[in-house]
């Protein structure tokens, strides 16, 4: 985390211990258009604001040192400082990009650039700080940017006298593909630290757009069979012959399904279908292998095609707008999540009616091995993480790293639940290793942190307790199913907050590599004086 003496201009006079420059922070009222004398602080936020007499002086933030304080860290803070208690900022015209023209094309830059990010599923207040970050590169320095769902916007007011001008884009497609992420958001740290001009930062988001995913679609196909499969390994922690013809059913089946919802979503239908007819092949394999005496472990493949299935990544980010304020980002993320998990559960409730009621022998409790063979799940967890990264799209370079963060989490877990630790608890403070490490990752790397963190959580995902809710309704026991889908809920809920907690220890504590200085946390801006006179008047 970025010293407090850092974040204001420390070549700057007058530094005080915070890092804010008060030497020659307030001048005298400029005059308007009209004349008038700027009175009562309009003046002031034209130039550097005046206080009232015996008040305190408002901060001026200056441009960083390059490469020394992370720039989404220092307008995170920017964020999260409400709008009366921002400090002002330093900033001139650089190479006439303030004129009439090039404001609307840095502001359309802005935008574009934030549509990239949400569109790949990063959390609002991430959107927020990136375009805050290039627009303040290009020295449009009173910008606020908003985020919402579906809508992003950003708005630029010149000077208290001229309106603000505002541009807003729809965000109508959403695609899991990290490789570009991480491309965007070195094309935004390339602009914050001013070596990418207006033109050229047009041509590489243009070169982003054309450019093919990392994995052909067969390898796609592939993935997905390969995190259901190793997902049977990771449950039912046994390697003997009836498990590996188990691996092979799963991985056939999430083929399967992963095609089959690829082929109806090239026909345009909606998504919240996709999932319901993915969902439907390893649940109708897990029943076609109960209906024998030879204890196949039927109930695997269906709990492995849900690990295939399960949405971790909105249900990451819709806990994390929450968490940071985006509370209408946040309820529609977590709509958003419960329609897809719908319709894997009526995917799977269809062919589980059928299957019971033709009485498939369903034995999941016989079939779980808890953490009883740590060798085994360990590669099982870590060949699922694989699998889960290839079809986020993520950058073969990241992927070793993501591997390891997930062996990291998964062994933190299994020795808290053998310790008889809660498994709600185990999964939560797991996570919060994984987001943790997940966030050193990327500040070394200098890139986002949603590669490293969101396919690592993949084997801590509550699908077998989600099954045996579905299961548990099947065989007309809903007091039992409601326990395990509640249950499913809180470790899912326990799972994205410790990834949420995990990031925001990194952000206080921690520094970018290579930056100099002590631990500190940011600082703090304090209320005018004025306000409490009043208080003490009244």
């Amino acid at each position: 985390m970025p010293e407090q003496g850092q974040l204001g201009d420390e070549a700057g006079a007058g530094a005080g211990q915070n890092g804010v420059d008060w030497s020659g922070a307030w001048t005298e009222g400029a005059s308007t258009e009209s004349g008038r004398s700027a009175e009562d602080g309009v003046g002031a936020r034209l130039g550097r604001p005046r206080p009232p007499a015996g008040g305190e002086a408002v901060p001026v933030l200056g441009q960083a040192p390059a490469g020394d304080v992370p720039w989404r860290d220092r307008m995170r803070i920017l964020l999260r400082t409400p709008m009366v208690e921002r400090p002002a900022f330093e900033c001139g015209p650089r190479e006439n990009e303030s004129e009439p023209g090039n404001v609307a094309r840095i502001l359309d830059l802005t935008l574009r650039i934030g549509e990239l990010l949400l569109a790949s599923g990063e959390a609002a207040e991430d959107v927020e700080a990136a375009m805050l970050g290039v627009a303040r590169a290009y020295r449009l320095c009173r910008c606020e940017p908003g985020v919402t769902f579906t809508l992003i916007a950003i708005s630029y007011q010149p000077s208290l006298v001229d309106p603000p001008i505002t541009a807003e884009r729809t965000v109508r497609r959403r695609s899991c593909d990290y490789t570009r992420l991480a491309a965007v958001y070195r094309l935004a740290s390339d602009i914050v630290a001013g070596q990418v001009a207006v033109d050229d930062a047009y041509h590489r988001l243009a070169e982003m757009r054309r450019s093919l995913r990392p994995y052909p679609v067969w390898l796609l196909a592939f993935a997905s069979g390969l995190l259901a499969g190793a997902a049977t390994f990771l449950v039912g922690a046994r390697a003997d012959g009836k498990a590996w013809f188990v691996f092979a059913s799963a991985f056939t089946a999430a083929g399967a399904g992963d095609r089959l919802a690829a082929l109806v979503g090239r026909r345009g239908l909606p998504e919240f279908y996709q999932f319901v007819i993915a969902a439907m092949p390893a649940a109708l394999v897990g029943i076609l292998l109960s209906f024998n005496e030879l204890h196949l472990r039927g109930s695997l493949v269906v709990t492995g095609g849900l690990f295939a299935l399960l949405p971790g990544r909105p249900m990451v980010a819709a806990v994390q707008d929450g968490l940071t304020g985006f509370y209408l980002t946040a309820a529609a993320r977590l709509l958003e999540v419960l329609y897809l998990v719908a319709g894997i559960v009526i995917g799977v409730m269809l062919v589980l009616y059928v299957g019971v009621n033709s009485r498939a022998n369903l034995k999941p409790y016989e079939n779980l091995g808890g953490t009883g063979n740590p060798p085994l799940q360990l590669t099982a967890a870590m060949l699922l993480t694989l699998g889960f990264a290839m079809l986020l799209q993520t950058d073969r370079r990241t992927v070793p790293l993501v591997v390891l963060n997930s062996a990291i989490g998964w062994t933190t877990y299994g020795v808290l639940v053998n310790a008889h630790v809660e498994t709600i608890l185990a999964t939560g403070l797991a996570a919060g290793l994984v987001g943790l490490f997940g966030q050193l990752m990327a500040r070394h790397r200098r890139t986002s942190a949603l590669p490293h963190v969101t396919a690592a959580i993949g084997p801590l995902m509550p699908g077998s307790m989600l099954y045996f809710g579905m299961l548990s309704f099947a065989q007309r026991q809903p007091e039992a199913g409601l326990d395990y889908i509640g249950h499913a809920g809180a470790m899912a809920m326990a799972l994205a907050i410790g990834v949420n907690l995990g990031g925001e220890m990194a952000h206080l504590f921690m520094r970018m590599p290579g930056a100099t200085g002590r631990l500190a946390l940011p600082p703090t801006f304090p209320r005018h004086a004025a306000k409490r006179r009043r208080s003490r008047g009244g």
